[in-house]
C-alpha cells in the first residue's frame, strides 16, 4: 500500500471512530438552553480562496496536515470567486467544484473543514470599501440590500452542502467584524444568516467571529450560534511587524520587537497579558456554556524567530489549560510552518518544502 493510500485508509477509519464520538457530545444540545460539544480542533487556514482568481487546493496538504496529527482546516472566501460585486445574485456554481473538492479531502483525511466568508456581501476586513453597499454602516436601505444578499450566498451554501454531519463540515459566518463593533448591528446580521442557514440545513454546526476584528466575545449571540471565534494576534507589534497592511493604531510601540514587550504606553505585555486578553475577557462566554475557538492566530516573518517561539509557547500553553482549538494563519506562507521565508530559520526539507521544525514541535508539544 502506498503511504498516501495509506494515510488516507487511516483517516477514514478514524473519522467513523469521530463521528462515533461527536454524535454522542452533540447529542446533548438541541435546545438554546444546552452547548453543542465539539472536538478540539487544531489546524490551519487554507487561504487559496481568500482572494480572487483562487488557486485550487492542493492535497498534498491535506497529506501533511494528518501525517503531524492536526485535524481541521478553515477556509476562507471570498465571495468575489462566485458572484461579481455588481449583480450579487449571479453565483457561478462551477466555482463550488473546488469547495466540493477540499470538503472530499477532509473527508477522506479525518480533516473536519470550516467553511468561512472572508469577504461577504457588503464587508471584508480587507478592502471594505469596494463594496457597493455596506453591511454594517450604510443607509438601512442599503445595509438590507447587502444583508438579503449576504443571506443569499449562505443559504445557496448552506443547501449545497446540506445534510453533510457536523463532524466533517462547519459554517463560519463573516470573517472578522470591524473594530468598534456595532453589536446590536451585529447580532441583527448573524440572526439573520442563522436563520437563512437553518432553512436549508436545520443541524448545522455554526461559528461566529467575536466583535472587534473578532478579539472580544459577543453576549447577544448566545443561544444562536454554537461557537465563537476569537484571535491570537495580540500584541500586534510582535505578530504583525513591520506589516503594512496593519493601522498604525494598532500597534503597541514601533520599536523591535522582543518578548515580553514593552508598549510605548508602558504596559508590559508577558503571559500574564495574554492570559487577560485572549482568556480571561472569554470567560463570561464561556461561563454561558458556548465553546470557543481560535479562528486565526499566527506571526508574520519579520519576527525575530526565537521571539516569536517563547511568545508561541506562552500562547500555546494557555489555550491548552482552557482547551481551545486553533487554526494558525497559515499551513504555507509567511505566517506558517512551511515556505514561511523567514531569514533567521534553518529549514528542513520535508517534500520538496522548507520546514520549520522547531516551529512544528512546538505546536505538537501542546497538542
Amino acid at each position: 500500500m502506498k503511504r498516501r493510500d495509506f494515510i488516507k485508509t487511516s483517516a477514514i477509519i478514524s473519522a467513523g471512530l469521530s463521528l462515533t464520538n461527536f454524535t454522542l457530545s452533540s447529542s446533548e444540545v438541541k435546545t438554546q438552553n444546552k452547548v453543542i460539544k465539539i472536538p478540539r480542533y487544531i489546524g490551519f487556514n487554507l487561504t487559496e480562496k481568500a482572494g480572487i482568481n483562487g488557486k485550487k487546493f492542493n492535497e498534498e496538504d491535506f497529506e501533511i496536515m494528518a501525517e503531524w496529527g492536526f485535524n481541521f482546516a478553515r477556509i476562507p472566501m471570498s465571495y468575489w470567486n462566485w458572484a461579481p460585486k455588481d449583480d450579487w445574485y449571479n453565483i457561478n456554481e462551477d466555482f463550488f467544484k473546488d469547495i466540493d473538492e477540499v470538503i472530499e479531502f477532509g473527508k477522506q483525511y479525518n480533516i473536519h473543514i470550516n467553511l468561512n466568508l472572508h469577504r461577504i456581501p457588503g464587508y471584508c476586513i480587507n478592502g471594505r470599501n469596494f463594496e457597493p453597499y455596506d453591511l454594517f454602516e450604510d443607509t438601512p436601505k442599503n445595509m438590507q440590500k447587502a444583508l438579503d444578499a449576504a443571506v443569499y450566498h449562505w443559504k445557496y451554501i448552506a443547501k449545497r452542502y446540506a445534510g453533510i454531519p457536523n463532524s466533517q463540515l462547519s459554517f463560519d459566518l463573516i470573517n472578522e467584524p470591524p473594530k468598534r463593533t456595532n453589536e446590536e448591528r451585529y447580532v441583527e446580521i448573524v440572526k439573520a444568516l442563522v436563520k437563512g442557514i437553518k432553512e436549508e440545513d436545520p443541524e448545522r454546526l455554526i461559528i461566529a467571529d467575536g466583535k472587534d476584528i473578532g478579539r472580544y466575545p459577543v453576549m447577544g449571540l448566545v443561544g444562536i450560534v454554537d461557537v465563537q471565534s476569537t484571535r491570537g494576534y495580540d500584541p500586534m507589534s510582535l505578530t504583525h511587524y513591520t506589516a503594512t497592511w496593519v493601522p498604525k493604531d494598532e500597534f503597541e510601540t514601533f520599536n523591535p520587537p522582543t518578548w515580553p514587550l514593552k508598549g510605548d504606553d508602558g504596559k508590559i505585555w508577558d503571559k500574564a497579558a495574554l492570559k487577560e486578553k485572549l482568556i480571561d475577557s472569554w470567560m463570561p462566554l464561556v461561563e454561558k456554556g458556548v465553546q470557543v475557538h481560535v479562528g486565526e492566530w499566527g506571526c508574520y516573518n519579520k519576527t525575530p524567530h526565537d521571539i516569536v517561539l517563547r511568545w508561541m509557547e506562552d500562547v500555546l500553553s494557555l489555550w491548552k489549560e482552557v482547551n481551545w482549538g486553533y487554526a494558525m494563519w497559515n499551513l504555507k506562507g509567511d505566517f506558517g510552518i512551511l515556505n514561511s521565508n523567514r531569514a533567521d530559520v534553518k529549514y528542513e526539507n520535508y517534500k520538496g518544502h522548507k520546514l520549520d521544525r522547531k516551529m512544528l514541535e512546538l505546536l505538537k508539544k501542546y497538542f
